[in-house]
């Protein structure tokens, strides 16, 4: 899934078989792509506004995918240049080019682990030299829901992370959504023979029941492309199928 939303975002790395599964849900959903790009740019946006608005300083950044433009801790990093951000994921692809760039950045950490397992990514290493639990740490779960199964509880996962930040710690989350009963079987169905084990798309009310307990930020859960959008950004379109989400703070 790493490699393909590489090539959805005009990346190099990813493989032939990548490409040619990439090719086909655009044939399926060929708004696709426009969603892959419109969530970049909310996460850059949620994280922007945090580091500067709300001076969150440490970054926890679940299923983080292959490096991009404008990574998160580029983005932080220019608002605090001692920000730090721990970037986690189980594709060995992404660990290989994530350590590569970041090398000289001793703010900055690859964790190769499995999203769910959130015993060991708090008690890895990395996490410990880098990160402060006792201060305000911002969660991001940023289209990593819909890659995973019910059996592992992925709402659940949210919620139990969030129990372990400090209070005035954030919780960033997005997944595909869709009210239409037939997309949702479609789009799940097809990603499934793509690339094996995956989730599926979920409604709005259970994207929401991730932040249960939490004060959600204005504008609330919305299509993520129209969480404050800046000035020169296209309004969404309307799709069947969106990136639904948002911002919440742990009280």
């Amino acid at each position: 899934m790493a490699r393909m939303y590489n090539w959805l975002l005009g990346g190099k790395d990813n493989y032939a078989a990548d490409r040619h599964a990439s090719r086909l849900l655009l044939q399926l959903a060929p708004s696709f792509g426009e969603l892959v790009r419109s969530n970049k740019l909310f996460v850059r946006r949620a994280v922007r506004l945090l580091a500067e608005q709300h001076g969150v300083r440490q970054f926890l950044d679940h299923g983080a995918g292959l490096p991009a433009q404008d990574n998160v801790h580029q983005v932080v990093q220019r608002v605090d240049r001692d920000a730090r951000v721990i970037y986690i994921d189980k594709d060995p692809m992404v660990l290989a080019h994530g350590r590569a760039v970041l090398e000289e950045n001793d703010e900055t950490a690859v964790v190769q682990a499995d999203v769910t397992d959130t015993d060991r990514i708090f008690g890895h290493a990395e996490v410990q030299r880098l990160i402060d639990f006792r201060r305000p740490v911002a969660a991001l779960f940023v289209s990593v829901l819909h890659c995973l199964p019910d059996q592992v509880d992925p709402i659940g996962m949210v919620r139990r992370v969030a129990q372990r930040l400090a209070p005035g710690s954030f919780v960033v989350v997005c997944q595909l959504s869709s009210e239409d009963a037939q997309v949702r079987s479609i789009i799940t169905d097809f990603m499934r023979g793509s690339v094996g084990e995956w989730g599926r798309v979920r409604t709005r009310r259970e994207v929401a029941a991730c932040f249960d307990g939490m004060d959600v930020l204005d504008p609330g859960l919305v299509d993520v492309s129209s969480w404050r959008p800046e000035e020169g950004e296209a309004p969404p379109a309307p799709h069947v199928c969106h990136e639904y989400g948002g911002v919440g703070m742990i009280r």
